[in-house]
């Protein structure tokens, strides 16, 4: 059975998608996230580098997420970049397709990319209503014959709103009903988002740009996109993106400078943590030399073959030290890291392949100890609301294994 997955994963997988590079080597380093060294690094390395007199609002669930996005679409004056995987029927896809298409109408420019498989349950009256209202609505990865088999797994995972070019919001929120509420249960999703504030949210415009140059060949430009921007708060803070050509392993980058730097802790909150074989080693020898890590992962999950898919990397993480916590109030879609207490990086980005090297994605990384502080009152909030994770509940039997193994065959395409 596990042969035959194999070949079915190989014959899939060749023809999908094309990395142009990657990095095989381990990363070590002679400084911690704390080290000026640290940010001089990773300001080159990354692209746009890391930018004062940013403030950055964490909000916690549809109840405090979509409230604050709608009421900045609400008072758009100049333009609108918004950006998702997800978007679907129900309320919340109608209040934003309303709320969109009102500033439209009132001369507001209006720029709207979904992802094709990942939006194609919204409906296509609210499609017709954006664009009648003027709103340029693109689909992202709209397959043709030519391109069939790339742009059926290539997809714009990214989620990105940015206002008048001056307020930003990205995170792991999708545009439906199951992440309304305050995730009281599944199928309700518990996600965190953040609204950006300060020069910061140029890059975030700068990656949206990055898409919509890829599906409409045309650069968005002026100060109705990218205004004179004022300090808004304190935080050094870095937006980027990641792809299979563009941005070519910047994400897996980011996360392993940053584990390869950390010397105290690290806490991670994935929806999906399925580890590739340099991560682990990455994490192993964080272990070694003294750093405690924590995982808080799902216990209701949307996806069991990607849990699955994690096993053999996981076992050999909780063999080293690593903690795993079940969250089970809620479907998990959190996706975070928070480094020695000073360095977080969030957005789009789960820690697996697909991510690192298939899909479109943006992150922002921020180095401010009050923010890390939060974070972590959060995390420990999820961890309340976990179960440990041991060895034992990895040891299946027979069926099992060949589950995991099945699963395990897959991991380069989850």
């Amino acid at each position: 059975m596990c042969a035959a997955a194999v070949l079915l994963q190989i014959a899939l997988a060749l023809p999908l998608v094309a990395v142009e590079k990657e990095i095989l080597q381990p990363i070590q380093t002679d400084y911690s996230v704390s080290d000026p060294q640290f940010r001089q690094s990773i300001n080159h390395l990354l692209g746009p580098p890391l930018v004062d007199g940013n403030k950055i609002k964490t909000l916690i669930n549809g109840d405090e997420i979509f409230p604050a996005m709608l009421n900045a679409i609400r008072h758009a004056e100049k333009s609108i970049t918004f950006e998702t995987y997800i978007w679907s029927k129900g309320k919340v896809g109608e209040e934003f397709a309303h709320a969109i298409s009102e500033r439209a109408m009132a001369g507001v420019k209006c720029h709207v990319i979904v992802d094709t498989l990942g939006s194609m349950k919204l409906p296509r009256k609210l499609i017709n209503e954006m664009r009648a209202s003027g709103v340029r609505f693109v689909k992202y990865g709209h397959p043709n014959w030519w391109n069939f088999f790339f742009f059926l797994n290539h997809r714009d995972h990214r989620k990105i709103l940015v206002v008048d070019g001056k307020v930003g919001f990205t995170g792991g929120v999708g545009i439906h009903d199951n992440w309304d509420g305050n995730a009281e249960a599944p199928p309700l999703w518990r996600d965190t988002h953040f609204k950006i504030e300060g020069p910061a949210v140029a890059q975030l415009q700068g990656v949206f740009v990055d898409n919509w140059v890829r599906e409409r060949n045309r650069v968005l430009q002026g100060s109705d996109y990218f205004p004179p921007m004022e300090p808004a708060g304190k935080s050094a803070v870095q937006c980027f993106r990641s792809g299979p050509r563009d941005g070519a392993e910047n994400a897996r980058l980011d996360y392993l400078m940053s584990i390869a730097a950390a010397r105290k802790s690290i806490r991670f909150e994935h929806a999906y943590f399925v580890p590739d074989k340099l991560i682990t080693r990455a994490l192993v020898d964080a272990c070694k030399r003294g750093v405690k890590i924590e995982v808080i992962i799902p216990g209701p999950t949307d996806s069991e073959i990607t849990k699955v898919a994690g096993h053999i990397r996981w076992k050999e993480l909780l063999r080293a030290g690593v903690k795993f916590y079940e969250y089970q109030q809620a479907q998990y879609h959190c996706k975070e890291m928070i480094v020695d207490d000073i360095w977080v990086t969030a957005g789009s980005v789960n820690l697996d392949h697909r991510s690192f090297r298939i899909n479109a994605e943006n992150n922002f990384n921020i180095l401010d100890k009050d923010f890390a502080a939060e974070q972590i009152r959060i995390f420990e909030q999820d961890k309340a609301q976990s179960r440990l994770l041991t060895l034992k509940d990895l040891r299946w039997g027979f069926f099992g294994k060949i589950y995991e193994c099945f699963a395990g065959c897959f991991r380069s395409q989850l």
